[in-house]
Formats: structure tokens, sequence, C-alpha cells
């Protein structure tokens, strides 16, 4: 049977909150697996460009040797209440977003490698990435699946009317992510992809 998407027609309202985390980085070389467990934090951006900040936090196992993990992105608005623009914490950009059919694809060429990036909403408190990472030294799978820590009930307005990223829900401290960063170079020996 075809996995069912979950159509998002406002980023804005669906993303701000704390979403459990849990991740997978398989290297198809080599065979070696490892697990990330943590949170994921999108808040509204303190910024003048409005947008949220996401922010992951938590630990890595690899080859049986647990870090602290965590990374910051900025989601900036797109062209519709279902995009976003993508960028590290430093302000390059990663990739575009658009989660208005519930499943989107994107591309983010890094260095020699090439990060190919699938988003998967599966209902209104989970989704998935899935990230498959190709180059001279890499051969990586990286898959996270987001829970929603706390599902409250959404009312039928919540998830059908757009909102401006600056009506999203009131921030909500979380300890600032360091190390790590989706689509950067080692991400399968920190875990933040």
């Amino acid at each position: 049977m075809p996995e069912e998407f979950h159509p998002v027609p406002d980023l804005w309202a669906y993303l701000p909150g704390t979403w459990r985390t849990e991740r997978t980085v398989r290297d198809l070389a080599t065979g070696d697996e490892g697990r990330f467990r943590g949170t994921t934090v999108f808040e509204p951006s303190p910024g003048p460009e409005g947008g949220l900040v996401q922010r992951e936090d938590g630990d890595f196992v690899w080859q049986g040797v647990s870090r602290p993990a965590g990374r910051t992105l900025r989601l900036l608005p797109g062209s519709t209440p279902g995009s976003a623009d993508v960028r590290f914490a430093d302000g390059r950009e990663f990739h575009a977003l658009d989660l208005s059919t519930g499943r989107f694809v994107a591309p983010h060429p890094c260095a020699a490698d090439l990060y190919e990036g699938e988003f998967t909403v599966l209902d209104a408190d989970r989704w998935r990435t899935v990230w498959r990472v190709r180059g001279p030294a890499k051969d990586l799978v990286l898959t996270t699946e987001y829970v929603r820590e706390t599902a409250e009930p959404r009312s039928p307005r919540e998830t059908a009317e757009p909102r401006s990223p600056r009506e999203t829900a009131e921030p909500r401290s979380a300890r600032e992510a360091a190390g790590t960063r989706e689509g950067g170079a080692g991400q399968a020996r920190t875990g933040g992809a």
C-alpha cells in the first residue's frame, strides 16, 4: 500500500513547538550505524526577517561512543505559507522546503558530496526526513523521525488557514545547540542530519 502524505498548507502553524527526534545514520559502505535521540524545538526567530529557529539537541551514539550533538537552522518565509527557505545558523543557504503537498525533495550540494533530502509529513503530529548522501568518501542514509512532544488538540482552523510567521506560538527556551548541521561535512560522525 503506498504511503499517504499529510498536506501542510501553513508551515508556520504546523512546525512551532517541541518534537521528539530520533535519527539513524547508516554508512552503506561499512555497515556501521549510529543513532541520535533528542528534541527539536521550532520557535519564532528574533530576527527582522521573521520565520522560525530550529534548535536540535540530544545525544549521538556512533561505534559505541555517546556524545552530545545538536544544530541550529533558520527557516525564512518562502513564497507561500507552506514553504520556507532553510538556512544554516550562519546564514548560508541550505535548501528550499515546501510541505504544502505533504512531501518534498530537496537537493543540497556540499563540496564533492550531494545530499538529497526527502521530507514526508505523516499526520498532524509526525513527519520524517530521509537524507541520502553520496560522494567520494560518503555513502550514507540518515533517517529522522519527528513526533510532536505535546500533541495538543489542533482545531481545523489551525491546519487550514495560513498565518504569517510572526503570528506563531510564543518563544520557548532551548539550550543553544552546537557542533553539527544537516548537510555539512562530517555529518555521519556527529549525527547532525
